[in-house]
Parts: C-alpha cells; sequence; structure tokens
C-alpha cells in the first residue's frame, strides 16, 4: 500500500475511457436492476424513464468527472501510493450516493430515514463504480503490460553488433523499417505525418524518415535511452553530455560535434530533469 499505483492508472486517455465506461455501465444497470427505487422516481412510460433516469446517472457520473480531472493533475505532479488511490475510490462512492440520497430526499421528496436511503445508495453506487473500475484495472494492466512486450522487441540483441542492443523502429502500421544500434541514435524529430530519425553513421549524421507519430515512438520506446524533450522532439539520453539552464529555458548538447542543442519544453522540463538526476547522479 506504501507502493505508488502505476502512472496509466492516470493517463488521460485512461481516464478518459474509465469516465465513458463508467457511464455507459451505470446507465445499463440503472434500466436492467432499476437500483435505488428508480421506478418510483417518474411515474411515466418505459421511455421517458429511461430518458429521465438516464440523465440523473449522468448528473451523478459528473462526480466521477471532477475527480478523475483532479487526480490527473495531482498525481502527475505527486504520484498516487495505492492507499491514496483507494481512499480516493472510497471517496468517490460516498460523493456519488450522497448525490442520489439528496436527489431522493429532496427532489423526489422521499420520506424515508436519510441514513436508510444513504446506506443502501452506496451499496448501489459501489456496484457502479467498482465492477467497472475492476474490469479497467484489468485491462490498462492488461494493455500496459502488452505495451512493454512490444518495447522489448523493439530492443533484442543482434549478434553481428557483437551484443549491442538494437532500436526497431516501425511505422504507423507497425511494419518493421528501421533498425539501429541504440547508442547511435541522436535524436527523432517530427515532420508533418513522419519522424526523422537522426543517427550516426560512418561518422557523419545521416537521417531516415518514416511514416510515424512522436507520439507512438515516445510510447514504444517509453523504457529506453529515447526521452521526449518538447513537441516536436525526442532525444536519445545516452548521447547528452550537458544540461544548461539559461533565460531562454533547457538546452541538451550532445556528443556529436554538429549535432544541434535541443531545447527542453516546460510541458517535458521535470520529467527531463528527473531523467538527468537519475541517470548521471554519483
Amino acid at each position: 500500500m506504501n507502493q505508488k499505483i502505476p502512472e496509466y492508472l492516470y493517463e488521460k486517455g485512461n481516464i478518459t475511457r474509465l469516465i465513458i465506461y463508467t457511464a455507459l455501465f451505470a446507465l445499463i444497470f440503472i434500466n436492467i436492476y432499476q437500483p435505488f427505487d428508480s421506478r418510483n422516481w417518474f411515474p411515466v412510460s418505459e421511455v421517458m424513464y429511461l430518458v429521465f433516469s438516464s440523465l440523473v446517472i449522468l448528473t451523478g457520473v459528473l462526480v466521477v468527472l471532477v475527480s478523475r480531472i483532479i487526480m490527473y493533475h495531482y498525481a502527475r505532479r505527486n504520484g498516487l501510493f495505492f492507499w491514496q488511490y483507494a481512499l480516493w475510490i472510497l471517496t468517490e462512492i460516498f460523493a456519488m450516493a450522497m448525490f442520489y440520497t439528496l436527489f431522493q430526499n429532496i427532489v423526489l421528496d422521499d420520506q424515508r430515514l436519510f441514513s436508510d436511503m444513504l446506506r443502501q445508495s452506496i451499496i448501489n453506487t459501489s456496484l457502479v463504480l467498482l465492477l467497472p473500475y475492476s474490469i479497467l484495472w484489468l485491462y490498462f494492466t492488461l494493455k500496459d503490460r502488452n505495451k512493454k512486450l512490444a518495447i522489448l522487441s523493439n530492443k533484442v540483441p543482434d549478434k553481428e553488433q557483437h551484443g549491442k542492443q538494437m532500436f526497431n523502429f516501425r511505422d504507423e502500421k507497425r511494419e518493421l523499417r528501421f533498425s539501429v544500434v541504440e547508442n547511435e541514435v541522436l535524436w527523432i524529430d517530427a515532420a508533418d505525418n513522419y519522424a526523422k530519425i537522426h543517427y550516426q553513421n560512418k561518422g557523419r549524421i545521416a537521417t531516415f524518415m518514416i511514416r510515424n507519430t512522436l507520439k507512438k515512438i515516445e510510447n514504444d520506446f517509453a523504457s529506453t535511452s529515447l526521452v521526449r524533450c518538447n513537441r516536436s522532439v525526442i532525444v536519445n539520453f545516452d548521447r547528452v553530455k550537458i544540461l544548461r539552464k539559461e533565460q531562454e529555458g533547457i538546452f541538451l548538447s550532445l556528443d556529436y560535434e554538429s549535432a544541434p542543442d535541443i531545447l527542453v519544453s516546460k510541458t517535458y522540463a521535470d520529467k527531463v530533469l528527473a531523467r538527468f538526476s537519475e541517470q548521471y547522479s554519483g
């Protein structure tokens, strides 16, 4: 519980998937099982019941939306321990349960004891949230494991290079297009729908263009020496020899004389500084 949760649990894309999936699950759940005594909320036809109950459920899911936005920004700065994540989920359950209880009590004028309604709402909300959360956790874990396997397949030893590691670059269709010794790569930059791989070859800088995005390349090589520095550039950190902080920002100098200095944008500054400190400490 004192370990931090994996980053994929609060990635922007996964948070979006969680909110959408939870909303769909809640809509199906309430219209099939009709919890919260919801069938008595609206004395209307089945179609209108579907419309009204869906609006109420979607309003409740806003609790999850707000919660995950806060989680995203907090976790990016500080990380999130497992116990904090568990407490966060319990808070989401309680907040949504409180919303439905207040809705029944104030809007629908339900005369039952508030504590009884709240207890039942907590039980129902736990089902609405914990089932999709558990399923998505398994899905995200499997997806992350597959991504790591893909990374391993992109970094395999080549006997002809005497045990050196190779970077295997694939295009947007996942077809292998270019392989190069890891330490020969200098930097990669974006060129419209292409990425230009700049590498050292026979004492000069050569370039190979591949149809792919920097984002996909960044994900493929997430656990390697390739590090995103700004919107348009990925640098091979094993080739970085100098980090300079100037008025214009942070610059990286490579160990190849004719290679240009790389500007680090504010978005990626913390990540680059942490990587530099980790790699060159001591």
